[in-house]
């Protein structure tokens, strides 16, 4: 069965990089379709970027879609988000999420999650 870690969340000042990984053991990354998603309390789950099985991308709010960047590495059986220009309004909690299918940023159809990495952003 299929598990996932992720991992790289930290405190960035604004302006910085981070790169979150999603490691994946009991199976091969390839097969799935990957998405990120990120979450404040209080609110609902966001989707942030996704990349097919084929390698199709897709990012969801406007406001990440020219700093973030999501990519696969087949060797190490990892996805990552690459996230630049970081500004506070990313803080959050991020979420790697695996499923058979089309990469969508609709969280209720992933059937595999990490446990989430703290992302904060300060001033």
């Amino acid at each position: 069965q299929l598990q996932i870690v992720e991992s790289g969340g930290g405190l960035v000042q604004a302006g910085g990089s981070l790169r979150l990984s999603c490691a994946a053991s009991g199976d091969t990354l390839d097969y799935y379709a990957i998405a990120w998603f990120r979450q404040v309390p209080g609110k609902e789950r966001e989707g942030v970027s996704c990349v097919a099985t084929t390698g199709r991308k897709r990012n969801g709010a406007d406001s990440v879609k020219d700093r973030f960047t999501v990519s696969r590495s087949k060797a190490r059986n990892t996805v990552y988000l690459q996230m630049n220009s970081l500004e506070p309004k990313d803080t959050a909690v991020y979420y790697c999420a695996a499923r058979h299918g089309v990469g969508v940023l609709w969280s209720h159809v992933y059937d595999y999650w990490g446990q989430g990495t703290q992302v904060t952003v300060s001033t």
